[in-house]
């Protein structure tokens, strides 16, 4: 027997939201109403969900029997005071999207009877329907207040094709702070990468970047450059954990990396040095490397 079709209304059309009200409507479900104020979600919410009526939060709670929560993590409070505000009816299912909180946060609705879930999708948006696509490759961290919730929220997840995966209460900061610093600061390092790669093309007066490939300019000849190395880089430590290092560090080469703080700190932004040593001490105390490694990086720390 297929799983009940539920009629959902969403707070609000971002990028989540809209990726998730798309992957529920593949489902089967209805998407029958959303808020979107910005011209942005209001062309998200056109084009993408077109059945969902647009209304005010009010308008979406009276209309839903699953209500999600698509905010970020500090309007998250302020919108829950405004469901409560709104009347729900007990038995309403209600979902938010934030990674750092669980359902604790929702107490205010668990007590008005309805049914509290944490849903968040490990994955990062850019608002397109590539987002969508996305969901069926990703899991899901999940965590509800009681048996009945799991097995709700799980539901939902996998009728998304994603991978529901059960978060206690407690280690929802953990498991938040663990994606960002693996996804967020991810794009931090690799900017950094990008922007002392592109000094090194340019070279010292500059011209380099006119030279890089047969074609003229590029500007993006860095990027092609680190996307290869990067892709097999993560590919690999996903695959084999820290064994995958490679480089001065895994050869305890302390003479490359002394060389390799001196050339970053010639640079403009002073900065870059400042990552690049941080990221190889956790690669020394993970490799295990020998002492004048370690004493290099703590003295230059």
């Amino acid at each position: 027997m297929a799983p009940a079709r539920l009629r959902v209304g969403i707070v609000s059309a971002g990028r989540v939201g809209t990726a998730l009200g798309e992957a529920l409507a593949s489902a089967g479900h209805q998407i029958v109403a959303l808020t979107a104020r910005s011209p942005h979600s209001l062309h998200r919410a056109a084009t993408r969900l077109p059945q969902a009526r647009v209304l005010d939060l009010p308008g979406v709670v009276a209309e839903a029997q699953l209500l999600l929560l698509a905010v970020p993590d500090t309007a998250l409070p302020g919108v829950i005071d405004q469901v409560a505000a709104a009347n729900p009816r007990p038995g309403t299912i209600v979902a938010h999207t934030a990674g750092a909180h669980g359902v604790e946060i929702l107490e205010p609705l668990a007590e008005l009877g309805l049914i509290t879930l944490a849903l968040h999708p490990a994955m990062t948006f850019v608002g397109t329907t590539d987002d969508t696509a996305r969901l069926a490759s990703s899991c899901f961290g999940i965590t509800s207040a009681d048996e009945i919730g799991d097995a709700i929220a799980a539901s939902l997840v996998l009728e998304t094709g994603g991978t529901p995966v059960r978060i206690a209460e407690a280690d929802r900061t953990l498991y938040h702070a663990a994606l960002a610093h693996g996804a967020n600061n991810l794009i931090a390092l690799i900017t950094d990468a990008v922007a002392a790669l592109d000094a090194a093309i340019a070279g010292p007066d500059g011209l380099g970047r006119a030279t890089a490939t047969v074609d003229g300019p590029d500007a993006g000849v860095a990027a092609r450059i680190l996307g290869p190395l990067v892709r097999a880089s993560l590919e690999n430590v996903l695959e084999m954990g820290p064994s995958a290092l490679t480089g001065p560090v895994a050869r305890d080469d302390a003479a490359t990396v002394r060389r390799h703080l001196a050339a970053l700190s010639a640079l403009p932004d002073h900065d870059l040095v400042t990552g690049y040593r941080a990221l190889s001490a956790r690669a020394v105390a993970q490799s295990g490397a020998g002492r004048d490694l370690r004493e290099l990086l703590e003295v230059c720390s």
